[in-house]
């Protein structure tokens, strides 16, 4: 790759190239340890003399900007100063749209790699060790086949045709739902999803219903785009559908397995809100977002498949069956919003990368997906079990879980008052991430207890952690 160096003229050559070199080290443009080129290929790309680029290579390198190692060539010093950007984001005309996009929370951030405590309770996050890498491998292998036999253009917005007709295969006979493949739009996992339907639907100042608690994610990025988000409560059955307010145009719920709660919706409460979209003119999204793993009781079916006056948008992600660093999701349209929600796919990122997509279509048609679900369900329903029998054993003087029979995460309430954020800041002393539940209560008022994720715990890891839990309760009283 060549350097950016632009020379003008036939004078002051050696002074030309030596200012363009130090502003670009000084500003940032070569970073610090970046290889520069040999001074003959530099030379030839300039057309000016090796000389020329030697002299202004060793000025440089006495002014300590440089630094050159033997046989391998010349660097930029790594201790070189480097010039501040003075513009600040106070001084731009956007600064008041800056702050309140930096304003947002991130209550569901992830912790990296390097700050990953030994037991995590995180909700959202799988068990690393159950992905099957030697299947996903080889579906791999085939995708880079597929893509070095193609034409090299562009990919269709809605995503791979393959993979399309694998998704409706697989929530048919999963979830129950009714769809076609022409139905379904592929997006970087369930968030871009919501972030396609709201830009189609809402404007500055529209309602958006939402569960409360709820997800928070999804309510911040409603509020990013000015909607004005009406917090429902919720109880035993499900969001409370009579509390929806006139004139709302988008409603987001999780019917299977609430969100952070855990309750399914009652058949009854389903009804009631499909007529109630329906008398709105409002769209529902309905985010299934780990329904796949269910532990008690009867099936439930998806809101979608429920829905005769195509008003439901079912979206589904495999951040939670596979890995979430995977990033694909889908979403299942109405046909009244298909088309203005893939030209907005198309307008927001052309389409989703074809690698994976050709990977996972392979994945889940050759039966890969469904033997990893029943998998991991032995996993997580050991691990859920175990859980269960704490909080109903040692740990029931400080909480109660809430009943819940699907997914890998459950919701613990406090039965006395607990100094949650006290507990989680000496947690994670020992080693032990716990996670607040009061982050998803917005307008109703708070429960106080934790969301305890058992997807990326492992299953040894549980009772030691749940010491540790239950002697710094005794602790703190």
């Amino acid at each position: 790759m060549e350097l950016h160096v632009v020379i003008n003229g036939r004078k002051d050559l050696a002074e030309q190239l030596y200012q363009q070199l130090r502003e670009a080290i000084g500003c940032g443009r070569l970073v610090a340890g970046a290889q520069l080129p040999p001074s003959r290929l530099l030379a030839e790309q300039l057309g000016v003399s090796r000389k020329t680029v030697s002299d202004t290579y060793a000025a440089l390198t006495y002014e300590g900007l440089l630094i050159g190692k033997t046989g391998r060539g010349t660097f930029v010093n790594a201790g070189t100063p480097q010039s501040e950007r003075l513009q600040s984001a106070t001084d731009l005309a956007c600064a008041a749209n800056l702050a309140k996009w930096q304003s947002l929370p991130s209550p569901m951030r992830h912790p990296t790699r390097d700050s990953t405590l030994r037991y995590e309770f995180i909700g959202g996050a799988t068990s690393r060790n159950q992905f099957p890498q030697d299947e996903w491998r080889r579906c791999t292998q085939d995708a880079l086949r597929r893509i070095a036999q193609n034409s090299g253009f562009y990919s269709q917005p809605e995503g791979l045709p393959a993979l399309r007709s694998a998704i409706a295969g697989h929530i048919a006979f999963s979830r129950g739902v009714n769809c076609r493949d022409s139905d379904i739009i592929v997006t970087n996992g369930a968030q871009q999803a919501l972030d396609l339907i709201a830009r189609v639907v809402l404007e500055p100042g529209s309602t958006v219903a939402m569960e409360d608690p709820g997800y928070s994610p999804a309510r911040q990025l409603f509020m990013a785009m000015g909607a004005r988000v009406a917090s429902v409560a919720v109880d035993d059955q499900g969001i409370q559908v009579d509390r929806i307010p006139h004139g709302t145009r988008l409603i987001y719920v999780t019917p299977s397995h609430q969100f952070p709660l855990g309750m399914p919706m009652s058949p009854s409460r389903r009804e009631a809100l499909l007529a109630r979209a329906f008398e709105l003119g409002a769209i529902i999204i309905e985010d299934d977002y780990d329904s796949e793993f269910r532990y008690e009781g009867r099936p439930t079916d998806s809101l979608q498949s429920m829905d005769s006056r195509g008003v439901v948008t079912y979206v589904g992600t495999f951040s939670k069956t596979l890995l979430p660093e995977l990033r694909l999701g889908y979403a299942v349209l109405p046909p009244a919003i298909h088309g203005a929600v893939l030209k907005a796919k198309q307008l927001t990122d052309q389409h989703s990368s074809t690698l994976p997509q050709w990977a996972l279509a392979k994945f889940i048609s050759e039966g890969y997906l469904l033997k990893h679900i029943r998998r991991c369900h032995t996993v997580y329903a050991g691990r859920r079990e175990r859980i269960l029998q704490r909080l109903a054993g040692d740990l029931s003087p400080w909480f109660e879980a809430v009943p819940t029979v699907a997914g890998f995460h459950m919701a613990a309430l406090c039965k006395v008052p607990v100094d949650i954020p006290l507990l989680m800041q000496l947690a994670r002393q020992v080693e032990v991430g716990l996670y607040p539940l009061d982050v998803f209560f917005h307008d109703t008022p708070v429960r106080p207890g934790l969301i305890i994720g058992f997807g990326a715990i492992e299953t040894l890891d549980i009772d030691p952690a749940l010491d540790k839990v239950r002697d710094i309760l005794k602790q703190i009283g």
